[in-house]
């Protein structure tokens, strides 16, 4: 993944009743014309919809056609009558899926150089029958990636945070955790950082435990996983320290990029600072895919209030733009 070659990415628009497909016409209209092309990947209905207010001096067209429009891929994938901002249902949690899965396949037939996916909702996509946890499970399964072996990046202005387990119940997430799980999750997320345009990145390790275990008073957690996945992170040649306390590391700012262990340990430090400015990197698939760092929020789906700024964010990360 090289920031400055992506020139296309596909935008799927995410959870049709919620505030994705909002975004995602918002932002390629704010960008149309700022050297990168965006591919709406979606409902043309649905992309109309929002079209008519965020953008009704552009026309869609068909991607791979000539036009000056906004290029789409057209994924009937959502009956009419489930179209309802705000409202949870399983046919468009299915529709969200079926997004992804057609901006995936363009990536991988090499049509566009990334894909980003508008803000999804766990439990519609459950409700459809599909098991489903969040984006990076999904990527690894339609790239034929081992699941455990795709990776959350959190990116936003202040910090960047890695995650070794994600969506799932803390006492199963701590139970996965394994050296060599660690080794993994951190040189993936190295690699992606270094993408990102830092050469030689610092990693900082977060403790399993309250200030990683304090020499087996809280646990001999980090002393058995952490403490041998850091000493064969720097064999391998990487710039790493750790593991120390989340808390220590963070109020240190020493580092590039941060590895956290399970789902909120990483994620509540990004939503303090940014909660509408971060992205959400998939890495270890082999394909550049990014969601956006908050929720579908149906509170305010269909208003015209949805705010774009993580999308735009996003875009420009994967592209190389100027912020």
């Amino acid at each position: 993944m090289t920031a400055q070659r992506v020139k296309r990415i596909a935008l799927a628009i995410g959870e049709p009743n919620g505030i994705g497909p909002e975004i995602a016409v918002s932002a390629a209209a704010q960008l149309h014309g700022n050297g990168v092309e965006l591919v709406l990947v979606g409902d043309a209905f649905v992309l109309r919809h929002y079209m008519q207010r965020h953008a009704p001096q552009r026309k869609l067209v068909a991607f791979g056609t000539e036009g000056d429009g906004l290029p789409f891929v057209d994924v009937p994938a959502l009956p009419g009558e489930a179209f309802r901002p705000g409202e949870i249902l399983a046919q468009a949690g299915a529709a969200t899926v079926a997004y992804v899965r057609a901006a995936v396949g363009l990536a991988q037939r090499g049509e566009v150089d990334a894909v980003i996916g508008c803000p999804h909702s766990e439990t519609s996509i459950n409700r459809a029958g599909i098991t489903f946890s969040g984006y990076p499970g999904l990527i690894a399964q339609l790239t034929a990636t081992p699941e455990d072996r795709v990776f959350l990046l959190l990116v936003s202005p202040e910090l960047k945070i890695g995650h070794v387990t994600l969506h799932e119940r803390l006492n199963n997430a701590l139970a996965r955790i394994t050296p060599e799980l660690v080794v993994d999750a951190a040189v993936a997320v190295i690699e992606a950082t270094r993408s990102l345009g830092i050469a030689q990145p610092r990693l900082g390790v977060f403790g399993i435990n309250p200030h990683a275990g304090e020499d087996g008073l809280f646990g001999d957690d980090d002393r058995l996983i952490n403490v041998p996945a850091v000493a064969r992170l720097r064999e391998m040649g990487y710039s790493v320290d750790g593991p120390a306390g989340a808390d220590l590391l963070l109020s240190q700012r020493r580092h590039d990029v941060y590895l956290a262990m399970y789902h909120d340990q990483g994620h509540i430090p990004i939503k303090l600072l940014s909660p509408l400015e971060a992205s959400a990197l998939s890495v270890g698939s082999g394909i550049v895919f990014s969601s956006v760092g908050h929720g579908c929020a149906y509170d305010i789906a269909g208003r015209g209030t949805a705010d774009p700024k993580a999308a735009l964010r996003t875009v420009r990360m994967l592209a190389g733009l100027q912020s």
